[in-house]
């Protein structure tokens, strides 16, 4: 029942208010991710994905900008080179923290084949079936391998159409047990290894440059 404006009640059917809580530990107890959504045959976006008019940027800006930026790449090949193709390094690198704080390397070091087999073991794990998936769906930060759907789902005002799958590497030692059979434990070891040294080299590049 309402009152309006001339003083008189009238029948009003109110709708209820959209329980934004209860969806979203819906669909983080479901443990399916936004994959399992899709798989499902979803045909509306939940409302925990939506962003209002308020935290849309302006496309068209964002476009316009993005056309006229190009991330800086950093050729390390020629690092154990001359001292002249060193200095040259440097130099970029030191343009690019300055300049943009973060930039691309390429012909770090890191095998092809290793990189690849990284991706494609993201890929078995994600694309395998759901109900094996929910084992490794966890937000306990302790776990060295973790499977979940916005890491701040709780704490974003709006989700992220993403699914995550992380493995940590250091300092202890992973147990090839707690990796799914999708992720080849052997690969994780090399390209832990082989990025270590790549961050390495970059930190003491930072220091020469400090």
């Amino acid at each position: 029942m309402v009152v309006t404006s001339n003083g008189e009640e009238e029948e009003a059917q109110l709708k209820p208010e959209y329980d934004w809580k209860s969806e979203l530990k819906g669909f983080d107890d479901s443990k399916t991710g936004v994959k399992g959504l899709v798989d499902a045959g979803v045909t509306k976006i939940p409302h925990v994905f939506i962003r209002g008019k308020s935290q849309l940027s302006d496309t068209s800006t964002t476009i316009s900008i993005a056309s006229l930026c190009n991330v800086p790449i950093i050729d390390i090949e020629g690092i154990h080179g001359s001292s002249a193709q060193r200095v040259e390094i440097i130099k970029n690198v030191r343009d690019a923290y300055e300049k943009w704080g973060f930039f691309q390397v390429v012909n770090h070091g890191i095998p092809t084949c290793i990189m690849d087999d990284m991706v494609d073991g993201v890929r078995r794990f994600h694309e395998q079936d759901t109900e094996v998936k929910k084992g490794f769906y966890s937000r306990d930060t302790t776990r060295k391998f973790n499977y979940n759907s916005n890491f701040d789902l709780y704490q974003s005002p709006v989700a992220n159409w993403r699914d995550t799958s992380y493995c940590i590497m250091a300092s202890q030692p992973l147990d090839p047990q707690e990796l799914p059979a999708e992720c080849k434990y052997d690969t994780k070891v090399k390209y832990s290894i082989d990025l270590g040294w790549v961050f390495m080299f970059l930190f003491l590049l930072l220091v020469v440059l400090v």
